[in-house]
């Protein structure tokens, strides 16, 4: 390797599932990975709060183009509802605003849930990184401005009661479309109850295809840099798509494709799936080629991947 790429980087490709710890933003831990690793390019799949622990898928290389798929993905948690407390960032990380002696019953709870699955409308929390007027929600929140953000409608594809501690807390399993927020199900929940509630504890348990099962802390990754064993933990950059419809194309066209050029393809080689306008993951001997987009017959380019 030549002077200037060691100081720039290296190529890595692929995905990393880092078990974020409580107290870090996502940015910081994207830093974290890239320094250890020295990947070229990285970014993350998906905020989480610093309170938050859990997975935060993070793409290096070639898979920083498949970001928005994964950022569109469903997402699961696992959160504990304080009870009794309203706070300005419906977390425990705020301060308290509104209290509450009433605390509601196991049965209480379960008939308030279906109010909130499915599609509904929900406010997102003040402090968000909703843009307002250009800027970050919680940057004017936490200038003191008052923020007025409007319900939007979101997915709540389930949420369960999977356990009660005490009175004042309880643990729920929620899976979620994109932009839902935990800390808005919780506020909602105890406003529904009468009671205030918040957020304190908060862990995401999958994005998409990536599962708690392949989280590794950043020690760990520190561990695997050192012996050079980084491979054994690299997700492939075409698992972030496993739900877009494939094609298998052939070497020619693998070349127009990543050349920039479109290509026609007969409509009974097309997946099955694929409809007019839709993006179809493109594959050649089981590299990812190319996202591609069907357009009047042709697919023509919209990511290209570099050949191994």
């Amino acid at each position: 390797m030549r002077r200037g790429s060691r100081e720039r980087g290296r190529r890595i490709d692929g995905w990393l599932v880092i078990d974020k710890p409580r107290g870090m933003t996502s940015t910081s831990v994207v830093n974290i990975v890239k320094r250890l690793t020295r990947a070229l390019k990285a970014g993350h799949g998906g905020t989480l709060d610093p309170l938050a622990t859990g997975v935060l898928p993070v793409a290096l290389g070639d898979a920083t183009k498949t970001v928005q798929y994964v950022m569109e993905a469903p997402k699961r948690y696992r959160f504990t509802v304080r009870f009794g407390e309203a706070r300005d960032t419906d977390d425990a990380e705020g301060e308290v605003i509104a209290t509450s002696d009433r605390r509601p019953t196991d049965a209480e709870i379960l008939a308030a849930l279906p109010a909130f699955t499915g599609e509904i409308l929900q406010r997102p929390p003040r402090f968000a990184a909703v843009k307002v007027a250009g800027e970050r929600a919680y940057d004017l929140a936490r200038r003191g401005e008052r923020v007025e953000l409007a319900p939007r409608p979101v997915q709540i594809f389930s949420l369960l009661l999977v356990a009660r501690p005490d009175p004042d807390h309880a643990v729920f399993e929620a899976e979620c479309g994109k932009g839902a927020y935990v800390r808005a199900l919780a506020r909602d929940l105890g406003e529904r109850l009468g009671c205030f509630a918040h957020v304190c504890e908060l862990r995401r348990l999958a994005v998409g295809p990536f599962s708690e099962e392949q989280a590794i802390s950043l020690d760990a990754l520190k561990q695997l840099v050192e012996n050079d064993t980084l491979p054994q933990v690299l997700i492939s950059v075409a698992t972030a798509l496993a739900g877009i419809p494939a094609l298998a194309v052939t070497e020619p066209q693998a070349q127009r494709l990543r050349a920039g050029q479109a290509i026609r393809v007969p409509p009974a080689l097309l997946p099955e799936k694929a409809r007019e306008g839709d993006t179809v993951r493109v594959m050649r001997g089981g590299e990812l080629v190319a996202l591609a987009r069907l357009m009047a017959g042709e697919l023509a380019p919209v990511r290209v991947f570099a050949t191994r």
